[in-house]
């Protein structure tokens, strides 16, 4: 449903700027990561307004992706998969409550994994030379352990379940 509807978009572009240097398939791509974006958002933040969690809901929406654009992780298939998980994830996230020390054993761990695997799965979604992974890798943990000094179980929630995606499960 978003490629097709980032295809219709990128169509009717095309059409009114023939001209454009951008071909069809680099503004369909784009377009669907905006669209994907655009509707994890909308979609968390009209449950959290039901859920009265909007302030929950938002800084999970911020401390996700953050980690993720520098860590990599999981994709799914489908753009629409996409949505409909992360919604529910991040609709979850918003009602973490722990103590200080879940919180802290949440962020030993989180860093563990980025330790570990961080950066993951970025070879192909990124432009980012292999030369900075290293550099990645550093700023992953630095993200993490700010949390230590917050200590937000919303935040730690949400670094925990992204370095969980950085685990690249064998078949």
């Amino acid at each position: 449903m978003i490629e097709h509807l980032a295809r219709l978009i990128a169509r009717k572009i095309k059409k009114e700027a023939p001209d454009h240097h951008a071909s069809m398939e680099v503004m369909e791509f784009s377009l669907s990561i905006l669209i994907n974006a655009a509707m994890i958002l909308l979609f968390t933040l009209l449950i959290s307004v039901i859920t009265d969690r909007v302030f929950e809901a938002i800084v999970a929406l911020i401390a996700f992706p953050i980690l993720r654009q520098m860590s990599g992780g999981f994709h799914l298939k489908t753009g629409m998969g996409c949505v409909l998980f992360t919604t529910v994830l991040m609709t979850a996230i918003s009602y973490s409550n722990f103590s200080e020390s879940t919180i802290v054993v949440l962020g030993i761990i989180s860093l563990l994994l980025a330790i570990i695997y961080a950066p993951s799965g970025i070879e192909n979604q990124s432009r980012i030379p292999k030369k900075y992974y290293p550099l990645l890798k550093v700023i992953s943990i630095i993200i993490i352990s700010t949390n230590f000094f917050i200590l937000s179980p919303i935040i730690a929630s949400a670094f925990f379940v992204q370095t969980l995606t950085l685990i690249k499960l064998r078949r």
